[in-house]
C-alpha cells in the first residue's frame, strides 16, 4: 500500500520535525535528550523568523547557488 496525498506529507513532516529535533539535540544524553526530544517534538510549528534563523543556521558553510537551493527547500518544508 503506497502512501499519497496529506498521509505521505505528514509523514514527512514528521521525519523532518525528527531530523531536525535530532540534530539540535546535539550531544545530550539521558534524561536531559529525552526531556529535549519531547519538548522539541511537540511544539508547534515555528514561525516565519524561526524557520528563517533555523535555515541560516543549518546553510552555514553552503554559498552561491546551493545555498540558494537549500534555503528554498528549508524555508519550504
Amino acid at each position: 500500500m503506497a502512501l499519497t496525498g496529506p498521509v505521505l506529507a505528514a509523514e514527512n513532516a514528521q521525519q523532518n520535525k525528527m531530523a531536525t529535533c535530532n540534530k539540535d539535540a546535539g550531544d545530550r544524553k539521558g534524561d536531559d535528550r529525552k526531556a529535549f526530544m519531547k519538548s522539541c517534538l511537540s511544539t508547534k510549528k515555528m514561525t516565519q523568523q524561526e524557520k528563517m534563523t533555523a535555515c541560516n543556521k543549518d546553510a552555514t558553510g553552503k554559498k552561491g547557488d546551493d545555498r540558494k537551493a537549500f534555503m528554498k527547500q528549508c524555508l519550504s518544508s
